[in-house]
Formats: structure tokens, C-alpha cells, sequence
């Protein structure tokens, strides 16, 4: 419950103040291991973030690490870089998509009250 309570929040604010997701159309594959496991597919279009559990479209990054690696990762108490290098987080896909994840997550972290 804590991936998909930590994924409302992060869409909670992203949809209240949507400018750092602004003309963004991707798709996001998050494979998740632990009790937690499982695909979480997020999108964002319109000006607005979705989140399910499952596949629905065909994702420009996937990104695969631990559930308790992935609320880190959005809280901002993870480094991504240091967790791709130390082997925490692989990532496949477009790689200019996975450093604008970074932007944004980085965007909506400081905003975080």
C-alpha cells in the first residue's frame, strides 16, 4: 500500500500544479521488486499524471529497482544516479526520458509539504 499511497501523492501534486509536467507525453514502467512487487505504468498527457498497477500502453523507459528503492527514489531520499551506478536501479529505454523523470521528480519533491 506504501508504492501506491507514495505514487497518489506524487499525482496529487503534480495535477494541483501541473507546470513542471508541461507538454510532457510519456509513458513510465517502474518494476518493482519486493512485497510490494509488481508494474506500475505512469503517464503523463494532457497536463496530468495517471498511475495504475498493470500495463496498459507501451512504456519510452522502464525503470526496475526494490519497492522500498522506488519511495525512496520519489521521496528524494534516493540518489538515482548512485543507485544506477551501484547496480539499485537499471533503466532501458529512452534515456532522455528517465533524466526528465528526474527533473520532475525533483520539481515536485521541493514542493512537498
Amino acid at each position: 500500500m506504501q508504492v501506491q499511497k507514495t505514487l497518489q501523492d506524487l499525482s496529487d501534486r503534480i495535477n494541483a500544479q501541473p507546470q513542471g509536467i508541461a507538454g510532457l507525453h510519456a509513458v513510465y514502467h517502474f518494476v518493482l521488486s519486493g512485497e510490494e512487487g509488481g508494474t506500475y505504468e505512469v503517464i503523463f498527457a494532457d497536463n496530468q499524471a495517471d498511475y495504475k498497477l498493470g500495463v496498459t500502453r507501451e512504456a519510452g523507459c522502464k525503470l526496475e529497482l526494490s519497492d522500498k528503492d522506488f519511495i525512496k527514489l520519489i521521496e528524494g531520499r534516493l540518489n538515482p544516479t548512485v543507485a544506477f551506478v551501484t547496480g539499485k536501479l537499471k533503466i532501458s529505454g529512452e534515456m532522455g526520458l528517465s533524466f526528465k523523470l528526474q527533473t520532475i521528480l525533483h520539481h515536485y519533491q521541493s514542493q512537498k509539504n
